[in-house]
């Protein structure tokens, strides 16, 4: 099974949160792990903005950093092309979602269409997984 993380899913994985370890399950499962280049950024962001709103220590976000930066080539990198961002606009106009968030679903669907296989689609939005199931992606636990 390949699974595709959206950034919200990624950071769980280096950040406990609610859902984190039901992300840590679905990874488990996988064959493949997947999600867009533009994760690696919002991770990034996200990481530093727990560490000024006091969620890490300074030592804790050096840790999750250091590790996130060493994972980050086992996952496979979906880049950014024409394409899918031209995919990503068509899909908030036909779902009500954020730009990023159109970028991962367009990514995932991208994905799944390269690679003939199904595509697990993993995210916290539960704009974002209706979209997703309307077009055919699997949600973890459904």
């Amino acid at each position: 099974m390949i699974l595709y993380l959206d950034t919200s899913s990624l950071v769980k994985l280096y950040v406990e949160e609610a859902g984190s370890q039901e992300v840590r399950d679905q990874v488990a499962g996988a064959t493949a792990v997947a999600t867009a280049t533009i994760a690696h950024v919002e991770a990034r962001a996200a990481f530093a903005r727990k560490r000024r709103q006091g969620g890490l220590s300074e030592d804790e976000y050096r840790h999750v950093l250091d590790s996130f930066r060493e994972e980050w080539p086992a996952y496979l990198s979906v880049d950014l092309s024409e394409a899918i961002i031209n995919l990503a606009g068509d899909l908030t106009e036909g779902h009500d979602l954020r730009g990023f968030d159109a970028i991962h679903f367009a990514s995932a669907l991208a994905l799944a269409d390269k690679l003939e296989s199904p595509v697990v689609f993993s995210c916290a939005d539960e704009r974002l997984k209706a979209a997703a199931r309307d077009r055919g992606l699997t949600i973890p636990g459904e």
